[in-house]
């Protein structure tokens, strides 16, 4: 039996994804959660095997979401569940260990294929896009950011921030406050006259390409 979590702020989609899973004898849903720290406090107290993860949601993503699970449960497998336009989100989801990566308009057997892939120990990365991802998770040289007259602190930032964590996550890290880390965020933006904290991710994981 494979025991799964579903993880979406949408209780629809969590409520209708259920009965869908339930459908199949060898899974087993047990339980739904609204963002990633309610997914995490929930893997501490029940068996888990395969997360149903979105990417969007208030007060923990998916992306800062898996990232706290696998550190903590590396044998739980996590699969995105998440819309065409995100796909430049899911890099970091991925980084952090995902195993998947699904559309939200795929269909409900291949939903149930992908769980028993994943839980098999596989990765799977929905055709449409994968080759997209594949482009993004290609290693690449570091970035110099010293032309750009970023500092070493700053540049720590900045790969927190291609890691999925948050501005308060980060404050917590480098031992700043929220409101400075949130300044420097607004220097960095600047300094590679980018437009939000998603192309400072991209920025960095693309070696200092945004094509």
């Amino acid at each position: 039996m494979i025991n799964i979590l579903i993880v979406d702020d949408d209780q629809i989609i969590r409520e209708s994804m259920k009965i869908i899973l339930s459908m199949d004898q060898e899974i087993k849903v047990v339980g739904t959660c609204c963002h990633g720290d309610e997914a995490y406090d929930f893997c501490r107290e029940n068996p888990v095997d395969v997360i149903l993860m979105d990417i969007r949601m208030p007060i923990c993503d998916g992306v800062l979401g898996t990232k706290k699970i696998k550190e903590t449960f590396k044998d739980i497998k996590i699969i995105i569940l998440t819309t065409f336009d995100d796909d430049r989100y899911i890099v970091a989801a991925l980084q952090n260990g995902a195993s998947g990566y699904l559309l939200k308009n795929i269909s409900p057997d291949k939903v149930i294929e992908a769980i028993k892939i994943v839980h098999g120990g596989n990765m799977l990365i929905h055709p449409e896009v994968a080759p997209k991802v594949t482009g993004l998770l290609i290693k690449t040289p570091e970035v110099d950011y010293s032309k750009y007259y970023i500092n070493e602190g700053e540049v720590q930032i900045i790969k927190h921030i291609a890691e999925g964590y948050s501005n308060k996550d980060i404050a917590e890290k480098v031992f700043l406050s929220e409101g400075t880390v949130k300044n420097k965020v607004t220097d960095i933006l600047s300094k590679l006259n980018l437009r939000d904290r998603t192309q400072i991710a991209i920025f960095h994981l693309k070696g200092g390409k945004m094509d």
